[in-house]
């Protein structure tokens, strides 16, 4: 060890930003390695933002760490920072006091539960009655509370973008459209509401140019409490499942928006610049088939990625059927999902939730619009059923075949569109299999804990064990590997859907090696957990 003691103590400042950089020696007489990108200026220019012995980080490496099951690691700041050619930025604190957890509290939390409940007892509670704050010291925050807040400010973003779209500057009075709000979706089912095509609304670029910065809309305080509410909520509707939870579904929301935010222009390959929070809307105007013009199409396609799994049993549809459950015996099919759907749309209609509503939907076009989109992206989650799975193949092969149908400029991107969102989302809903490897192995033991405890319950007829290990090989060849893929083929994605695919094939080639170690653990791990509750 060193120690200096003419040295008078000093403080430093740290910034983190996260992202490709180029690397080179620069010659002459002091000849030294640096690093040099965007990635690199955003981090010096936040470093001047940043407290003395605190560590900032970005936004981007934020998911980066939520995505690794580390929420518990960041703190939002109150306000955010302005940084030079990049404006106003959301940077968090890094928590370096985050309490440390015991064994057998985490092997408590493996076996039951990965985010607490919100609700005491999983009660709802009024608006008035619940106040979750950004508290200072985050140690003093439970994991869903942390997974809340972050999910508030990345919805609270979209709703600044919406708001700014109508160019009004606040949201909009739902008087008008208090029947039709009672009459959507009171169908049969949900699943009777799907379409292959949505129609999206568009803006031309001289709109978009003209539209009021996002960053200066305060969508109000009420509507900032309804929505933090609506999120806690929904958090305590999730079940203490080891895979099918909040955690899970903020890890989607991650997967999500880092995918609309990496959209590219579709029709000369130009990306984005990758170090901002939020899509250049101005950039892609008329490309992207219309997907990243009109942020209630993001917003619902987010809030879709939230909801998706609310109230998920930690069985598959199959057996929920084959119990003939109280849900199997109203949707017959895709049960769980359509079940989110219910529970998420029935909650948001809620009185105590108009001044939220004001601000995602303002006509009833957008209200449809906004409907269709949560319809559509939620049902695309059950990637078992066959019929809407062959549906969706024929839809792909009718938009990106090399020969595609060709029709009306718009019914074309709408359905090009539609597919994409699709995809989108069900990339997300398995990230874990193309992200590092020590993300892939947490959240696959998790889903084999899950599918372990319903066999050992009588909720499964065979034994996941047995199979475990070929059918994550089955699981990357005919689904993981061949959708990473089609997000490389649509050309919308730019250089993620590479990374997505590269990482897709390095994990299956993993897997073959040390798979069948690894399921050996997970059932010695499950066994001692038994023992211990």
């Amino acid at each position: 060890m060193l120690v200096c003691t003419h040295v008078p103590s000093f403080s430093i400042v740290v910034s983190y930003q996260s992202g490709q950089v180029t690397a080179g020696v620069l010659r002459g007489e002091r000849s030294r390695f640096q690093l040099f990108g965007d990635t690199m200026n955003t981090a010096a220019r936040m470093e001047s933002t940043s407290g003395r012995s605190r560590i900032q980080v970005s936004r981007v490496t934020a998911d980066l760490l939520i995505a690794s099951g580390l929420s518990g690691w960041i703190v939002p700041r109150e306000s955010k920072i302005f940084v030079k050619g990049k404006g106003e930025m959301q940077t968090y604190w890094l928590n370096t006091k985050s309490p440390k957890r015991s064994n057998s509290s985490r092997l408590k939390s493996d076996m039951t539960t990965t985010s607490e409940t919100v609700a005491d007892g999983g009660d709802s509670q009024s608006v008035n009655e619940v106040n979750i704050n950004i508290l200072d010291d985050v140690g003093t925050m439970t994991k869903t509370e942390r997974l809340v807040e972050w999910n508030v400010e990345v919805l609270t973003s979209l709703l600044q973008q919406i708001i700014a779209s109508r160019g009004e500057g606040v949201a909009s009075d739902l008087a008008s459209l208090k029947e039709k709000e009672a009459s959507i979706g009171t169908g049969d089912t949900v699943l009777e509401e799907f379409v292959p095509i949505i129609p999206l609304k568009r803006f031309d670029a001289g709109d978009l140019s003209k539209r009021q910065a996002a960053s200066s809309i305060d969508i109000g305080d009420e509507a900032k409490t309804q929505l933090r509410h609506y999120l806690a909520n929904v958090a305590s509707m999730y079940q203490h499942n080891p895979f099918h939870n909040f955690e899970h579904a903020s890890h989607v929301t991650a997967s999500v928006k880092k995918l609309l935010t990496r959209i590219v222009n579709v029709d000369d390959g130009n990306g984005l610049t990758m170090s901002t929070d939020n899509v250049n809307l101005v950039d892609l105007a008329g490309h992207s088939y219309g997907i990243t013009s009109d942020p209630l199409t993001q917003f619902s396609v987010v809030f879709s990625a939230i909801i998706h799994d609310m109230d998920h049993p930690g069985v598959p549809n199959a057996q929920l059927v084959k119990e003939n459950t109280q849900s199997a015996q109203i949707f017959k099919k895709s049960v769980a999902e359509q079940n989110s759907v219910e529970l998420a749309w029935g909650l948001l209609m809620g009185k105590e939730y108009e001044a939220l509503r004001a601000c995602i939907y303002h006509t009833e076009d957008d209200l449809r619009r906004f409907r269709q989109l949560v319809v559509n992206t939620v049902m695309a989650t059950d990637i078992v059923d066959k019929e809407l799975q062959a549906l969706r193949k024929a839809r792909w092969e009718t938009a990106f075949a090399h020969n595609p149908i060709h029709d009306a400029t718009l019914t074309s991107d709408d359905r090009k569109a539609t597919i994409v969102i699709e995809h989108l989302i069900q990339a997300s809903d398995v990230a874990h299999t193309m992200q590092h490897w020590h993300i892939y192995r947490s959240w696959n033991e998790k889903f084999f804990m899950e599918c372990y405890a319903a066999f050992k319950s009588g909720r499964a007829d065979s034994d996941p064990s047995e199979n475990w290990y070929q059918g994550e090989i089955g699981f990357f060849d005919f689904y993981v590997i061949p959708l990473a893929k089609k997000l490389e083929s649509c050309g919308v994605f730019g250089v993620s859907s590479h990374e997505y695919l590269s990482y897709a094939k390095s994990n299956r080639d993993e897997w073959v090696r040390e798979g069948e170690r690894l399921v050996k653990e997970y059932l010695a791990k499950y066994k001692e957990m038994v023992k211990e509750q």
